[in-house]
Parts: C-alpha cells; sequence; structure tokens
C-alpha cells in the first residue's frame, strides 16, 4: 500500500499515512482536529528489480549468490569479453596508427 502525505492549512504539520488506493483522501487533521488537511504531492518510493532492467541500475550492486540462469550464460558472457578486447586492441592499434592484423595471421 502507498505512502501519503499530508499537510495542515492551520497548524502547518505534515502527516504521513499508509492508504490503499480505494480510501477517500483525509481531511481532518490529527493534531489540531481542523478540516484543512491537503494531500502533497510526492516522489513514489519504488524499485524495480528482476531480469531486463540496466546494469548500472542501483549502482551496479551485485549479490554474492548468482542465480541459476545467469551462470548458465556463462559461454555467451565470454564470448562477449573476447570481442570487446578484440575491438579494444584494433581501437590502440588504429590511435597508434598501425595496421589491423588480419584474421588467420600469426603475430611475431
Amino acid at each position: 500500500m502507498p505512502l501519503y502525505e499530508y499537510r495542515c492549512g492551520n497548524c502547518g504539520k505534515k502527516t504521513e499515512v499508509i492508504q490503499s488506493f480505494s480510501e477517500k483522501p483525509l481531511r481532518i487533521c490529527p493534531h489540531c482536529g481542523e478540516r484543512k488537511l491537503k494531500k502533497l504531492a510526492s516522489a513514489p518510493a519504488i524499485q524495480f528489480k528482476g531480469s531486463g532492467w540496466y546494469v548500472t541500475d542501483y549502482a551496479g550492486k551485485k549479490s554474492g549468490s548468482e542465480s541459476s540462469s545467469e551462470s548458465g550464460d556463462s559461454a555467451e558472457k565470454s564470448e562477449s569479453k573476447e570481442k570487446k578486447a578484440e575491438k579494444a586492441e584494433k581501437a590502440e592499434k588504429a590511435a597508434k596508427g598501425e595496421k589491423p592484423a588480419k584474421k588467420g595471421a600469426k603475430k611475431d
């Protein structure tokens, strides 16, 4: 259930109340008893978790234990790491002005 914030127009005190969506907004201040309570607009406190979200979400924190579905993709992850390493190597050589080595050619 969501948490709503209210402010009294009479005494100015804030009140936080957990209410369901179907409940009517409060009107009477619990502090002074006046009928001057107004609902405030506040940011929702939600977190999106699960697969399908970006790696950078939640400061990139990873749990200590990975799920079995994540560890099953280790072959794909290692392939992508190799491709990234090749691209980085080519970019480095291009920056130095060297020609990239052809596939299948031996390095000295």
